[in-house]
């Protein structure tokens, strides 16, 4: 439990440092100093100069995109894989809407806010999937009534409709693939989490392609794949909020999560400073 008394101080020309070392933060007489370890665990992002000290004045928005996250993607994915009978998303819409992209895009909001880059653009980027993804959980929309024939009214099992939501996913795929990429500067969770979203994307894409050429045992065999590995990413989703939340609320555990960030040159100096070196 963090104190009220130093720890630790040292007097560094003229500056009093004080040392909580139940979550790594220093303190001087002009402000708190966090590590670029503990700041990439924190926050998800490497540590850069920042204009400003909105890190210091507000409350760390991470974690509250990451229950958003998590809720809405254990709920998906036992949904996908049928656990206890369950079938379709109209009794759990509110995930689609509700818990997944309101505390995303407030948590998006305040990481740009925060100068925080990537985390902003994974959150919006999920904000956004769960929005969309939602509306074809809609039945009174209509999405499918274009496709709808005399042995199909609907429209949801037409090839036609099936094949532009796999497109859909296919794209999905690719564009977290994309953001996969950039997670391999940050930690090893964070990447996994990417990773396997990355593929789970792919998988059900897989399911409505093969729906639209009417093999639904492989599609429901391929959607039950796709929701095992939606599990996966939302049990790894819930490890890291949880060690996001403990080092906020000052609880000492040291978890793994993998750092990454050792593997690249430092980001916490100016670009400037940085590409001198680099030329140097």
């Amino acid at each position: 439990m963090a104190t009220t008394e130093p720890i630790n101080t040292a007097n560094n020309g003229g500056i009093r440092a004080i040392h909580d070392e139940e979550k790594g933060l220093y303190k001087t007489t002009t402000g708190v100093t966090m590590s670029p370890e503990l700041f990439e665990k924190l926050y998800l992002t490497p540590k850069v100069p920042h204009v400003g000290d909105y890190n210091k004045r507000f409350a760390n928005p991470t974690a509250l995109g990451f229950v958003g996250f998590v809720i809405s993607t254990f709920t998906f994915s036992m949904v996908l894989m049928g656990w206890g009978g369950a079938s379709g998303f109209t009794p759990v819409v509110g995930i689609f809407f509700f818990v997944g992209p309101v505390l995303l895009l407030f948590a998006m909001v305040f990481e740009w806010v925060m100068g925080n880059f990537f985390p902003m653009m994974v959150m919006g980027l999920f904000a956004v999937f769960w929005l969309s993804f939602g509306m074809l959980q809609l039945p009174t929309l209509g999405l499918a009534a274009a496709y709808a024939t005399a042995d199909d009214p609907t429209g949801f099992s037409s090839p036609q409709y099936n094949a532009v939501i796999a497109l859909y996913l296919l794209v999905w795929g690719f564009a977290l693939f994309t953001f996969f990429i950039f997670t391999c500067k940050i930690n090893s969770v964070f990447a996994a989490i990417f990773l396997l979203v990355s593929v789970g994307a792919w998988v059900l894409s897989g399911a409505y392609w093969k729906v639209s050429t009417g093999d639904f045992d492989a599609a429901g065999k391929l959607q039950k794949g796709g929701g095992a590995l939606l599990f996966i990413v939302a049990v790894l989703g819930w490890y890291m909020c949880f060690i996001i939340m403990a080092g906020e609320m000052r609880i000492t555990l040291n978890l793994p999560v993998g750092d990454l960030s050792h593997f690249w040159p430092k980001t916490d100096v100016e670009l400037a400073t940085q590409e001198r070196e680099h030329k140097d």
